[in-house]
This record gives structure tokens, C-alpha cells and sequence, in this order.
């Protein structure tokens, strides 16, 4: 039976989007970090795939900026730079208060998800799990980008969410960093919900400037690290 044949049913994923959507995930939780090596057969057999299924879904997640395959040493999840994080919160600028000013149109279901993403993310820090605050704070943010009720705007900046995850990954205390944007998360929210879209706009701008100047002070300083211990090891 062909999938037009059944009535109410998605058709199939291709196996290698299934295995690009799941490392994506992993990436955007947290699991997978910056240099981390992907072997192809070590996840051929995690996910019960063909070797060359996983170099294509290893192949669209390069495409996605998630990847770098170097000839001869593998693949690996990428490593950002200092301009890849400004790169990333320009468009997050531009996304993200766009689709504050459109959300006067926005339906109350996707409303709620804000409150609810906002509501998540201080849940996680009354727990103290901070790989989860920080998941929870990306998904604040994409529930945000869905006000603009675009598709394709959607998939745009969920791939964006998953960089970004990658750039939180060199903050030396994720629990110091994490829980100043959550509370900020929820005056954002709560302008939103009551309307007043140009506060929203300016509280979120404020937000991502600072964000950004954090993170690429922390990515500078990685980079810095790496390229002394680099040092050391030749003249060693």
C-alpha cells in the first residue's frame, strides 16, 4: 500500500533525514558537543542503517552547519566561530522581533506554547538541570519564531537553535549563564501575551545583544585555550 493510500498517514522519512533529525536533537539537548567524532559504522549500528546512510544523514547535517568533514579524519559536530555567533544572532534579530510584531495575528493555541516554553524553562531551574534550562530556553525561542506562522521560517531557525546549542557548549559555567536568560524568557513572554509588542520587541533586543557579546567573549576564550594548550604540546 502506497502512502496516498492511507488515509491520515505521513509518508515514511527517508532513513537518512530520520538519523540527520535525531543527531540533530541530540545536538540541540545537549548531548552531542563541538569536536565530538562521528564514526560512521559506530552509528550505522546504533541506529540499524546502512554506513552509507549515515554518511548522507552526516552529509545534510554538514549542509545544516551542524558537521565538518575533513578528507581523511572523519566527521565531527562543528565547532563555532566568533563570526559564526554574530552570523547567528543577526538572523535571530531579525527573526525573532518579526515575529513579535506579527503575533497579533498569531492563533491563542500558539500563544499558549509561549507561556508553556517560558513556564518549562523555569521548572528546569527549580530542579537545578541546566542542560534542560538550556534546551528549554532554545524552545522559548522557537515558540516565539512559530508566531510568525511560517513553515518555512520554522525549519530555518529550529537548524539555527541547534547552532546555537553548540556555541552554549563553551560557557565555563552553563548554570551561571543559563538561568539570567530564563527569567528574561518570561518578561518577554509576558509582554507578548499582553500585546505590548514594541517592549517585547526592545526587551528582546536588549536580550540578544547582551547574549551575544557573552557568548563570543566565551567562544574567544576557547579559542585562546586551544590555541595555547596547541602551544604547548609542539614546544612539549
Amino acid at each position: 500500500m502506497t502512502p496516498e493510500s492511507r488515509a491520515g498517514e505521513k509518508p515514511a522519512v527517508p532513513a537518512a533525514e530520520a538519523v540527520q533529525a535525531s543527531l540533530r536533537q541530540k545536538i540541540m539537548e545537549g548531548r552531542l558537543l563541538p569536536g565530538v567524532r562521528l564514526i560512521d559504522h559506530v552509528l550505522a549500528d546504533e541506529y540499524g542503517v546502512s554506513r552509507n546512510t549515515v554518511r548522507d544523514a552526516l552529509r545534510l547535517l554538514t549542509t545544516d552547519g551542524l558537521v565538518v568533514s575533513v578528507r581523511n579524519a572523519g566527521s565531527s559536530v562543528r565547532t563555532l566561530t566568533a563570526g559564526d555567533i554574530h552570523d547567528i544572532y543577526t538572523a535571530r534579530r531579525l527573526l525573532e522581533t518579526g515575529a513579535v510584531r506579527q503575533s497579533a495575528r498569531a492563533p491563542d493555541t500558539l500563544l499558549a506554547q509561549v507561556d508553556l516554553a517560558a513556564s518549562a524553562g523555569e521548572e528546569h531551574v527549580r530542579a537545578g538541570d541546566w542542560k534542560k534550562v538550556g534546551t528549554a530556553s532554545l524552545a522559548f525561542h522557537q515558540a516565539v519564531v512559530r508566531l510568525a506562522g511560517s513553515v518555512r521560517v520554522d525549519s530555518f531557525f529550529n537548524n539555527l537553535a541547534a547552532q546555537l546549542r553548540l556555541a552554549f557548549a563553551v560557557m565555563p559555567d552553563e548554570s551561571a549563564f543559563q538561568v539570567t536568560w530564563v527569567a528574561w524568557d518570561r518578561q518577554i513572554a509576558d509582554l507578548i501575551l499582553a500585546g505590548r509588542r514594541d517592549e517585547a520587541c526592545a526587551q528582546l533586543t536588549d536580550y540578544l545583544n547582551d547574549s551575544e557579546a557573552q557568548i563570543i567573549d566565551g567562544v574567544r576564550a576557547a579559542e585562546r585555550g586551544r590555541a595555547a594548550t596547541a602551544s604547548l604540546e609542539r614546544t612539549s
